[in-house]
């Protein structure tokens, strides 16, 4: 018998997707250069046009690199800022065979992928190990792994583009995301409660120290001691406070408070003092060192420490002059125009 109350009965459909559009807006759907193998002519064409593949990141100033730090058969290495693995997939073939390589990160999302990512290309724990760590904590890493020292070691200070171009991460303003900042976020206070938790005069000065900004005041008056939540509600209040300049100054000064605002939430400028400090000894002697800075806060700091060690006998020789991008680099990769190389050998 049927169902009397059948005709009553309205099937359950289920809501049919959202079309994203020929323009999606979300990150994850917007960048097919983040699927390389699925769109190798994408890929390829930003590559081309001198962009940085969404996702990905393009080592700096390698050529340089691979000279200063003149790497031979059977040399321990410690690459002290791994990020997307870049210039550790360069310097493991050249201290091969027999050579090891210490990879060190604090950023707990980009860190496994990046040691997956040394692994496919056939580099094992006996050649390659991770450490979760920043650069400040290298002597920790040494000792474990039963090292006085190595024989080179690169610290490349500059945000990885993946987290840059990654908007849950909250370092630009490229995409809206939380104000975060941290490179763990696991650990500290994000950018957010830092700033709400900031006064006017403090946070002035520290735009001045840590980004040169020249209207440090004015704009430190409008959002010191105030909860912004997203990278967007923060750069237009910076905007507003800047209604007299032009977008593109007000753009410039919108990085310079970012780059401020994310020293200060991950104490870039201590972890870098201490780094700066314990490298003599985490150098074998005739060891190389290699420092990528990309402002001038972080370059002077490298500049006196190389110098006074060198004064004091404790390096042997450093770079006279600061090495930069070449032209071409420059061209290729926008992001390399900051960049900035010094370098010390341990006497």
């Amino acid at each position: 018998m049927s169902d009397p109350n059948s005709e009553l009965q309205t099937p359950v459909r289920g809501r049919r997707p959202r079309y994203s559009g020929k323009y999606p807006r979300r990150f994850e759907e917007k960048y097919k250069e983040r699927n390389a193998q699925l769109y190798p002519e994408t890929f390829a064409k930003v590559v081309a046009s001198g962009k940085t593949p969404a996702g990905t990141h393009r080592p700096l100033m390698v050529k340089e690199i691979l000279e200063v730090l003149d790497l031979k058969p059977g040399d321990t290495v410690a690459d002290c800022t791994l990020g997307y693995g870049g210039h550790a997939a360069e310097m493991l073939p050249a201290i091969q065979p027999e050579g090891r390589l210490l990879g060190l990160d604090v950023d707990p999302i980009e860190m496994p992928r990046t040691e997956q990512r040394l692994r496919q290309l056939g580099f094992g724990p006996e050649i390659f190990t991770a450490h979760r760590s920043n650069y400040a904590g290298l002597p920790q890493v040494l000792h474990p792994a039963g090292l006085s020292g190595v024989d080179a070691l690169l610290a490349d200070l500059g945000v990885s583009s993946m987290q840059i171009d990654d908007p849950t991460r909250g370092f630009s303003v490229k995409f809206e995301g939380p104000l975060d900042m941290r490179m763990n976020p696991q650990r500290g206070q994000p950018a957010s409660v830092f700033l709400s938790r900031m006064n006017a005069a403090t946070l002035s000065d520290l735009l001045v120290e840590n980004a040169d900004e020249p209207r440090s005041k004015e704009i430190a008056s409008v959002i010191a001691g105030k909860l912004f939540d997203t990278t967007t509600a923060l750069a237009n209040q910076i905007r507003a406070a800047l209604g007299d300049v032009g977008r593109d100054e007000q753009d410039q000064a919108i990085r310079r408070v970012f780059q401020a605002i994310r020293i200060a939430v991950n104490d870039e400028f201590s972890a870098l003092d201490t780094f700066l400090r314990n490298l003599p000894s985490c150098l074998k002697p005739g060891g190389r060192a290699a420092v990528l800075t990309f402002h001038s806060g972080e370059d002077r700091r490298v500049k006196k420490a190389f110098q006074a060690g060198h004064r004091a006998g404790i390096y042997s020789d450093i770079s006279e002059e600061v090495l930069r991008p070449t032209a071409e680099e420059r061209r290729s990769n926008p992001r390399s125009l900051p960049a900035k190389l010094r370098w010390a050998k341990r006497a």
